[in-house]
């Protein structure tokens, strides 16, 4: 079975705990607040690897979380930060958000890296909070949760040349017979249930890698076969060698077929150059249609090639046009750009009730009610505070909120009037 699709969970490091703390030594009078400030959560990675081909294993773990940070200490120490996470993945690997489907990140070569969870900022210590009017807070924030995902993992194979045909055409036997690879070859259809890549070499400067992609028969589009499955393969290649059966009766029909189904799922499948090669010149049936073969493609300003692949004529002759070919062609950047973020103002906030009670969202009072440390009145009535200059109290207000009832900020639930969590 081949793995080139998985979804994984990450989540970013915890930010650590600010410190509450004075200073208590014997020849400094009136040491003031040390509460040191926590160290940052630990980022979450996806690194593209060369060693990697598929995504098997996720199959066995597929949640990462990244380190927390530690917690501050006294004498203004600061926490450690939290170590990073970086999780490999072949090249060719899109990554989506699950939910939004937004692409994150496409990684097509080797140690290039996107991040897909940020770790949470730490809490600032009670020394982050003295002023010339408050010299002695006893107030400390919690560290920030990390940023968490479910991701969806794509792989796109690198290839320079993609054999495409219908089933039987000998695209696996071609690929066997000019690299390393050993596809699975027997004579029925879809022996190929996923794609091959092999590494043809001519001479010390001439090499390229093929793929042998498997599946495509008329609907692959919209599903049928394996065509749909494995289509977004072709994306990635620079060339195509459209391998068609000479045995099959009606090559041109079958040239038709394929390339349908290559418009029909991108225009810029379609749009990419093709090599046409008509296999099993080693059957006389063969020999003898080729003449009209090549009337039929001229026709349509096309000049087909002819080999054997099961005997290895004239194979070596369309490797080298192969790489003749891909001397011409330059190596594609891939077009699909990543999706930038929407720029959110933090301030501001949204507000709701249903039948749990109120609820209030915002970026920046959801974090200050995440990091509040409702232990201390001096942190309870700071996000008070924080509820006024946001304009949020009064929002409340005009909206019927009335003592006692309950107040969602966020996950955080409060008592509105009580200043305290339950």
């Amino acid at each position: 079975m081949f793995f080139d699709e998985a979804k994984i969970f990450v989540r970013g490091g915890k930010g650590g705990d600010g410190c509450v703390a004075f200073r208590r030594e014997k020849y400094v009078p009136l040491g003031g607040p040390s509460g040191g400030n926590g160290g940052k959560g630990g980022d979450v990675f996806i690194r593209a690897s060369a060693r990697l081909n598929s995504f098997v294993a996720f199959q066995y773990q597929n949640r990462f979380s990244a380190e927390n940070g530690q917690r501050g200490r006294g004498k203004d120490l600061l926490g450690r930060s939290g170590e990073s996470l970086a999780i490999d993945v072949p090249l060719g690997t899109v990554v989506r958000d699950a939910r939004s489907e937004r692409v994150l990140g496409d990684l097509v070569s080797d140690g290039q890296e996107v991040c897909v969870a940020r770790g949470g900022r730490g809490g600032r210590g009670n020394a982050a909070f003295a002023t010339s009017t408050n010299q002695a807070p006893r107030i400390s924030e919690k560290g920030e949760p990390g940023q968490r995902r479910w991701l969806k993992l794509e792989l796109k194979l690198i290839a320079d040349v993609g054999l495409i045909g219908l089933p039987n055409a000998g695209k696996s036997t071609l690929l066997a017979a000019v690299s390393a690879a050993r596809p699975k070859i027997a004579p029925y259809p879809f022996t190929t249930l996923q794609p091959n890549l092999g590494v043809v070499t001519l001479d010390y400067e001439t090499s390229f890698v093929v793929a042998d992609l498997p599946g495509l028969i008329e609907g692959a589009s919209r599903g049928a076969g394996l065509g749909h499955q494995f289509l977004r393969h072709v994306e990635r290649t620079r060339l195509l060698v459209h391998l068609l059966d000479g045995a099959s009766g009606d090559p041109l029909h079958d040239f038709d077929v394929i390339n349908h189904e290559l418009a029909a799922f991108s225009e810029r499948l379609a749009s990419k150059p093709q090599v046409v090669v008509l296999n099993k010149m080693d059957l006389p049936s063969v020999r003898e249609i080729w003449p009209l073969v090549q009337e039929m493609f001229a026709e349509r300003g096309i000049e087909p090639l002819a080999i054997s692949a099961a005997t290895g004529k004239d194979v070596r002759p369309l490797l080298w046009e192969l790489a003749r070919r891909l001397a011409q062609i330059p190596v594609e950047i891939p077009t699909q750009e990543v999706e930038a973020e929407p720029e959110v103002d933090e301030k501001t906030f949204t507000i709701f009730k249903d039948n749990r009670g109120w609820h209030v969202r915002g970026v920046a009072i959801e974090r200050a009610a995440v990091m509040a440390n409702w232990d201390q009145e001096e942190s309870v009535a700071r996000f008070q505070r924080i509820l006024e200059a946001l304009g949020i109290t009064m929002a409340l207000r005009e909206a019927g909120v009335t003592d006692g009832d309950t107040v969602y900020v966020g996950k955080t639930e409060l008592q509105w009037g009580m200043g305290e969590e339950e």
